[in-house]
């Protein structure tokens, strides 16, 4: 076993909903600790994989993934030879890390950030590298560029960043990628791109086009309410394209992932719908939180990250009257996902009571 897997510590998943609701005696549990669509999936998901023809199950899936490779390619503007599927983008993260980087490498990231970076980073026996975010948790990018060393061969951006929310404008993306290496990778993780109210003018999505090194990845987890089905993809460059197909499990996404994620992205009323909610449902947080004196961090996202004295007591709490929000990112802080607007005003009321309490 290699020494940097044998000290791992593996990854701790959210538990079942019905497992916790047992343990806690509850009714009712609302899930607001995994970034997850709180309005579901479109309907024509379920229509589109009942539709699948099972005596199929026998033969492997499109390899290629050829009909939403095609989709997503007009929807984003790019080539369908520029795109990598994947099993949800945890798939990504590893096929990346495993692709680019060798023992004793260094990978950049502004902290706090999504774990699973470090966590790769690790596994390949790489050394992580963490600049700490400005005092409104936007990226430090002149520290970026300070850190940046010939053995860094990895830097990560997500925006929106997770776990904070914050985004970052194309412009400085930019400005950054011309002071990095060309033989040093940035990877731009938009996840949750899809929520920000400019997100047309924000992602990177055409940069892979104009830098060898840049990399861009996209989820249907989110907005499009794909969760269970694990499907993402990246969007490389034509100098890395071919050899990620390479690298990347044959036959990794199966044929009823496929058929989901297509009838998803042709559903864009239902991803509008679900921003606009969403949108509207994270100004009322705000607008709580001012009225409050709670301090938390602009997000572009569907998660609010704010800060709360003995963050841990109120988030049991919220745990025991049937809300879960995220813990242990930072100390003192909570991540909570923006639910709907029902649950949103008994989670607000929930929070005043408690606050009121403490005083």
């Amino acid at each position: 076993m290699k020494e940097s897997v044998r000290k791992l510590q593996p990854y701790v998943p959210e538990k079942p909903l019905a497992t916790l609701k047992a343990e806690l005696g509850l009714t009712r549990l609302v899930r607001l600790s995994a970034n997850e669509n709180p309005y579901g999936t479109s309907p024509k998901v379920a229509t589109a994989v009942k539709a699948w023809d099972f005596n199929n199950s026998n033969r492997y899936p499109d390899g290629e993934a050829t009909a939403l490779r095609q989709a997503v390619a007009q929807q984003q503007a790019v080539a369908p030879d520029q795109i990598v599927f994947s099993v949800g983008l945890d798939e990504m993260i590893a096929m990346v890390s495993r692709t680019f980087l060798s023992a004793r490498d260094r990978v950049l990231v502004s902290a706090p950030t999504f774990s699973e970076y470090a966590l790769h980073a690790e596994i390949e026996g790489a050394k992580l590298l963490a600049v700490p975010t400005l005092a409104n948790d936007q990226v430090d990018f002149k520290g970026l560029v300070s850190a940046l060393t010939p053995a860094v061969k990895m830097v990560w951006l997500c925006n929106p960043n997770n776990p904070t929310g914050t985004s970052e404008s194309l412009a400085q993306i930019e400005q950054f990628i011309q002071q990095v290496p060309a033989t040093t990778m940035v990877l731009i993780d938009e996840a949750y791109i899809d929520f920000a109210m400019n997100a047309a003018a924000l992602t990177a999505i055409q940069l892979p086009s104009k830098y060898d090194n840049v990399v861009v990845m996209r989820t249907f987890s989110k907005a499009y309410g794909l969760a269970n089905f694990r499907i993402g993809y990246a969007v490389f460059s034509k100098a890395y394209a071919a050899t990620m197909q390479a690298v990347r499990l044959p036959y990794n996404v199966n044929s009823i992932t496929q058929v989901a994620a297509l009838a998803a992205l042709q559903d864009q009323a239902f991803v509008r719908a679900t921003v606009t909610k969403n949108a509207a449902e994270r100004e009322a947080w705000l607008t709580f939180f001012d009225q409050h004196g709670i301090r938390y961090d602009q997000s572009d996202a569907n998660f609010i990250f704010f800060a709360y004295p003995d963050a841990a007591a109120l988030a049991e709490y919220l745990l025991h009257h049937g809300y879960s929000l995220r813990t242990g990112l930072r100390a003192d802080w909570l991540r909570l996902t923006i639910g709907t607007a029902a649950d949103g005003q008994a989670l607000r009321s929930l929070i005043a009571a408690y606050q009121a309490n403490a005083s």
